[in-house]
C-alpha cells in the first residue's frame, strides 16, 4: 500500500509541476515562450543527467575503493546487488567524518556509491547495509532520472518568470494584469521549488520502503537513521553551494538542522521515516 501511494504521489507532483509550468509559460510568455523555456531546461538538465555521477562525487572529494581495501563493503554491496539483480555499482569514499551515504548514477550500469569515512566509523555492519539497500534502491527506482525531469520543468518555470520580469511576455491583448504577472514571477519559482522538494521526500519515503525490503530488515535501517541523526548534528557538512544538489541525493540532510520549515526540506523528518521503518518491521513480524 505504501509503495503504491509514494508511486501515486509522485506522479501527482510531477504532473502539478508539469501543469504549473503550462500556466506559468502561456500565461507570461505565450506558447513560444514556453516552449524555448522547456527546450533550454531541458538541454541544460540533460547534461546534468549525463554528469550528475561525476559532478556528485566530485563535490563530496571523494576517491574509489577497491575490494582490497574495503572487503567488507564489497561484499554487502555485492549481495545486496545480485540479489536484486542489478550490477555491481562502483563505491567510493568521502574523506569526511561527516556521517552520510549517496548513490548517483544515471542507471544501474552507471552507478557510484559512496560512503562518507564518518558513516563507515559511526555504523554497524548490519546498520551500514540496510543504509546500502537505501541507496541502491534510489538507483534502482530511477530517482535520478525522475529528479532530472522534476528539474526540468521547475527550470523552465524559473526561466519564463525571469524572463517575463525583464522582457515582459505575451501580447497587449493578452498580457495579464501587471500586479498579478509579478506575484507569478516572485511566486512562481518557489513555489516550484516546493514541489521538487516535497517530489524528493516522497522518493527518500520510497527508497526507505525498498531498500528495506531489499536487505529484509527494515529495523537496521531504522537504527541507521537514529544514529545518523545525531550524528549529522554532531558533525555536519559547512554549506557550499556545490554541495547544494548533492545533499539532495544523501539518505540524511548533511546540513546542521535549523528552523526552516518541512515544505522548504529536501528529507523527511526522522522520526516519520523511523516510524514508517517500524511498522513495516511490525507487518514482517505479524
Amino acid at each position: 500500500m505504501n509503495s503504491h501511494h509514494n508511486g501515486l504521489r509522485t506522479a501527482v507532483i510531477l504532473a502539478a509541476l508539469a501543469g504549473f509550468l503550462m500556466l506559468v509559460g502561456y500565461w507570461l510568455a505565450g506558447t513560444g515562450g514556453l516552449v524555448i523555456a522547456f527546450l533550454i531546461s531541458l538541454g541544460i538538465n540533460g547534461w546534468a543527467y549525463f554528469n550528475s555521477a561525476k559532478m556528485a562525487l566530485r563535490s563530496m572529494h571523494a576517491y574509489p575503493v577497491t575490494e582490497a581495501e574495503q572487503p567488507a563493503l564489497y561484499r554487502m554491496v555485492r549481495e545486496l546487488a545480485q540479489s536484486a539483480g542489478q550490477p555491481m555499482p562502483a563505491l567510493y569514499l568521502s574523506p569526511t567524518q561527516a556521517p552520510n551515504a549517496f548513490a548517483t548514477g544515471r542507471n544501474p550500469e552507471n552507478a557510484a556509491v559512496c560512503c562518507t569515512e564518518g558513516i563507515m566509523a559511526l555504523l554497524d555492519e548490519r546498520e551500514l547495509r540496510g543504509v546500502i539497500g537505501h541507496e541502491l534502491s534510489h538507483v534502482y527506482n530511477r530517482d535520478i532520472l525522475i529528479s532530472s525531469v522534476a528539474a526540468a520543468i521547475a527550470s523552465a518555470i524559473m526561466f519564463i518568470a525571469n524572463f517575463a520580469m525583464f522582457f515582459g511576455g505575451g501580447n497587449d491583448d493578452d498580457r495579464p494584469n501587471p500586479i498579478a504577472a509579478i506575484a507569478i514571477m516572485l511566486l512562481g519559482p518557489m513555489a516550484a521549488g516546493m514541489l521538487q522538494m516535497a517530489l524528493s521526500r516522497s522518493r527518500e519515503y520510497q527508497a526507505d520502503e525498498s531498500g528495506a525490503k531489499l536487505t529484509n530488515d527494515p529495523l537496521a535501517l531504522a537504527s541507521a537513521l537514529r544514529k545518523l541523526e545525531s550524528g549529522v548534528a554532531a558533525a555536519p557538512l559547512a554549506p557550499e553551494p556545490k554541495l547544494e544538489t548533492t545533499s539532495a541525493l544523501m539518505i540524511a540532510n548533511p546540513f546542521k538542522p535549523g528552523s526552516v520549515s518541512r515544505l522548504f526540506s529536501t528529507h523527511p523528518p526522522m522520526a516519520d521515516r523511523i516510524a514508517r521503518l517500524e511498522q513495516m518491521a511490525g507487518g514482517y513480524s505479524g
